[in-house]
């Protein structure tokens, strides 16, 4: 089993199929296997074959077309695996076919495209979720519930730096995060933003500064080494966040830094500090420090599910579907990350602070540990 404990769900399962059989289906098909409510009963993909070996590898009964996965009457959820410029028509086809979806993140690539998703979605009484879903983790979890004991007592400012020198030295086809739909806030953001907002609550304005410190990277990863890829959307982008709350916040995404000594995520509060784990993993470390011991604390993680275990959102939500309750990495989480972040290319642009219009409620936090595991 690949992550701890096993989510509670229905004894109906929900039956799932995905689009898109690319390098991230492997782990969510692997995991989706092991969640209980769960039934994973079609792959589909542009190229068959691709589709076939993962049915054949996953124990997945059927291997068919996109239109063939839509067209099926047994499927009630689609999981949209698609790259990213292909997240927001894949989702408003399955819609359109009569099917609640869970896509990777982005939600879309736009915040149009973004809000005919919902909108056509609330029109048709379906589900939209997305990911990340690494809130729902061990750590960020236990990170929830020392926030809401008040551990830290009231939140008043938060940082998150995710600072890297790009793709091009490692990834064998790394043109795509250089282009308007890539970048490291649209990468990588989703998952410190989310975490963020799960933790603290909305947003309600931003500003962003926004560069791009070199024109022309050199790949030095096989198979196209040599090549020189052209940079055409900001790989380096600060912006600072006025929470709901009363919180400010600060986040700095970087394809541009070779080296740094920063933070994944500290929020900082009336009486004390919390260092978050890395927002892209499940598990931990969570540190807490307090004036009355004047030290940093490794704190035990009070919730299972701390190994890789993408796709625990889409079991969340294969239960909310059953019982009728909200799920927590919900189509209006993501439109109103992606709506941050959005403005923060906005506020550059223009030189002023954006209003965000958009809102959302802090997911639910996990139940008792005891009642998933």
């Amino acid at each position: 089993m690949s992550y701890q404990g096993r989510i509670a769900t229905s004894d109906s399962a929900v039956r799932a199929g995905v689009i898109g059989c690319g390098v991230i289906s492997e782990v969510y098909l692997r995991n989706c296997a092991s969640f209980d409510g769960l039934e994973i009963v079609a792959c589909a993909d542009l190229d068959a074959d691709r589709a076939r070996a993962r049915a054949r590898e996953h124990l997945v009964p059927k291997a068919c077309s996109v239109e063939e996965l839509l067209d099926d009457p047994e499927i009630e959820l689609v999981l949209n695996l698609t790259v990213p410029r292909a997240h927001g028509s894949v989702a408003l086809a399955a819609l359109g076919a009569g099917k609640s979806v869970y896509s990777e993140k982005p939600l879309a690539t736009s915040r149009r495209e973004a809000r005919q998703i919902l909108d056509l979605a609330k029109s048709l009484g379906l589900r939209v979720g997305c990911a990340p879903d690494t809130f729902l983790g061990g750590g960020l979890q236990t990170c929830r519930k020392l926030i809401d004991s008040g551990a830290i007592g009231q939140p008043v400012a938060a940082t998150a730096f995710m600072m890297n020198h790009g793709h091009e030295h490692w990834h064998p086809d790394p043109t795509f995060f250089y282009q308007p739909v890539g970048g490291p806030m649209l990468d990588m953001g989703p998952y410190y933003l989310t975490a963020l907002i799960s933790l603290i609550g909305p947003v309600r304005r931003v500003a962003g500064s926004t560069s791009i410190s070199f024109p022309e990277r050199t790949i030095t990863s096989e198979p196209r080494r040599g090549e020189r890829i052209q940079v055409n959307t900001p790989t380096h982008i600060a912006g600072v966040m006025d929470f709901e709350s009363g919180a400010v916040g600060t986040i700095v995404t970087s394809f541009d830094v070779w080296a740094a000594r920063l933070p994944h995520i500290e929020i900082y509060g009336s009486e004390g500090t919390l260092s978050l784990p890395d927002p892209n993993t499940f598990g931990g470390p969570v540190h807490l420090w307090r004036p009355e011991r004047s030290a940093w604390t490794e704190m035990p993680l009070t919730h299972g599910h701390t190994a890789n275990c993408r796709g625990i959102g889409v079991a969340d939500m294969a239960t909310a579907l059953r019982s009728g309750r909200k799920h927590r990495a919900s189509g209006e989480l993501a439109y109103h990350t992606l709506d941050v972040i959005e403005a923060f290319y906005d506020s550059s642009r223009n030189e002023r602070h954006v209003q965000i219009a958009s809102a959302c409620d802090r997911p639910a936090p996990a139940g008792d540990p005891s009642s998933e595991n």
